[in-house]
This record gives structure tokens, sequence and C-alpha cells, in this order.
């Protein structure tokens, strides 16, 4: 339980450091920066400081491959480029399309039966995040593009958790995203030298402390933390994307000054009440007595 909920924060708060981070480079730039070293000091740690893993075997290498264009290379650059032309409620909102996604490619590829509990826990979610989002869906300025981007890069990162747990690597969370980071970035370089190799960066506060966060918390911490919830179950760890967003109101009136509305409290309780309907979070774990702490 405690897992889950840290990597709610975590990947709730890759939205507000990437705003940030934007105030002082290009998407693609600052998406491919921080790939490629998060990518490097996972590497480091994996096979120079640590020396006791092996590297991937030649079978393993193509699934690996697809993990980083899916997750990283289409996922997170197209959520990184939307950021510029889609608010923050917009993409929020989509966030609540992946469990769907993920549930209906489960069914069919991995022949997991979705129970009706879960439909109606994820339908909750949906109509929670619906209303928290409403004021900043009236008031969006989203393009076509921004939009179909954001829709690709929700599907690709469905996709993905579906694949990995299809394929069931016999590998380390840390090598599995060791490997899907650094492929990532480096599939995303030529996309980012096409689009952005005439756009400056500047490097100030926010270049550096974006991308800090975003490498260490998010693209280290929180994608490890990630694996684990997907080795258990696929469904059930897309399920608490759900409440990502609503973390990540939180964290931007903490950090940003943003006013908590009554509709984000509102969709706060319809997502917690799903989340429960769901099965991924029950009474029993919640009670003060519980030392469950989850996967």
């Amino acid at each position: 339980m405690l897992l889950r909920l840290l990597f709610v924060m975590l990947w709730a708060s890759a939205a507000i450091a990437a705003k940030l981070g934007l105030y002082s480079s290009p998407p693609l730039t600052l998406a491919t920066i921080r790939f490629i070293a998060a990518g490097m000091i996972l590497f480091a740690f994996v096979y120079v400081l640590n020396r006791r893993y092996a590297w991937p075997s030649r079978a393993e290498w193509i699934p690996l491959i697809l993990l980083g264009l899916l997750n990283t290379t289409i996922y997170l650059g197209l959520s990184f480029w939307a950021f510029t032309t889609v608010s923050a409620g917009i993409f929020n909102l989509f966030v609540t399309v992946n469990p769907f996604i993920v549930a209906l490619l489960s069914h069919i590829f991995l022949h997991r039966k979705i129970l009706g509990r879960e439909w109606t826990g994820m339908g909750l979610s949906a109509i929670g995040l619906s209303i928290a989002t409403f004021p900043s869906l009236m008031e969006s300025s989203a393009t076509l593009p921004g939009l179909a981007a954001v829709a690709i890069g929700m599907i690709a990162m469905a996709s993905g958790s579906v694949y990995f747990k299809k394929k069931d690597l016999q590998l380390p969370g840390i090598v599995i995203n060791t490997w899907q980071v650094l492929l990532g970035g480096i599939l995303l370089m030529p996309f980012t030298v096409w689009f952005e190799f005439d756009q400056g960066v500047r490097l100030d506060m926010y270049f550096w402390g974006s991308l800090i966060w975003l490498v260490a918390a998010v693209s280290i911490g929180a994608m490890l933390l990630w694996f684990r919830l997907l080795k258990q179950d696929p469904v059930k760890a897309n399920n608490w994307l759900f409440a990502t967003p609503i973390m990540g109101y939180l964290l931007a009136a903490i950090f940003l000054h943003e006013t908590i509305t009554p509709f984000d409290g509102i969709g706060t309780v319809l997502v917690i009440i799903g989340l429960i309907s769901s099965g991924n979070v029950t009474l029993r774990k919640l009670a003060p007595a519980s030392k469950s702490s989850g996967g």
C-alpha cells in the first residue's frame, strides 16, 4: 500500500517538474537529456559499480528495445511534446483511459478475466476525474495534434504494460529499467535533432531542478516501483494511475500555489471509492491497525 502511494506521488510529480523544465528547454530536448542521463546513471550502477547483474541474453534484447520504444520514446516523448499545447487538466483526463486499454489488451492477449467490480471501480474513478478536471477542460486551448499525441502515448504505455506481463522477462527490475530508459532515449534522439536542432537551452535553475528530479525521482525511482507493481498485476497497477491526477493537484497547490477547487474534492472522493470498489484498496488495508505495506 505504501509503495503504491509513493509511486503515485512520484508519478504525479513528473508533470509539474516537466512544466517547470519547459521554461528553459524545448520538450524533446529535455526528455532526451533526461532519458540518456538516467540510463547512464543506471548503467553505471548496474554494470560498473555493482557488477553482479548479467547482461541480457540475445532473446531478451528485442523485448527490451520494444519496452524502451513504447514506454519511453513514444509515451514519454509524446507526453513532453504535448505539454506545450495541452493543458494539465486535459492530460490528466487522458490518463484515466490507460487502465481501460490495459484491461482490454489483457483480456485479449493474456486471457485475464476482468471482474465486474474492476469495471465499476474504473468507471467511478473516471467519473471522479472528469469532475475534478472539468474547470481545466472548459478553459483548455489544446490543439488537435497535442490531443492526438497524448492519446497515442497512452496507448503505447498500455501496450507496454501488457507486453511486459506477457513476456515475463526473467531480469531484475533495475536491469529492465536501465535498458528501457537508455534505449528509449537513444531512439528518441533522431527526432529531437530533427525537430529541435536550432532551439537553445537555458541552463538555469528551472532546467537543472527539473532534470535532476525527473532523472532521480521519476525515471529511476518511480519506474522501479512501476515494474514491481506490474509483475503483480498490470490491470491493478494501471488502476493506480487514476490517483495520480488527484495527487498532481495537491502537489501543484503546494509547489505552484494553485487553488484546489470543490471539483477537485468531489473527484478525489470518487477516485478513492473507485479504487476500493475495484479491489485495489481494501478497508482492511486502510485500517490503522493493518501492517500491510503493499507491493
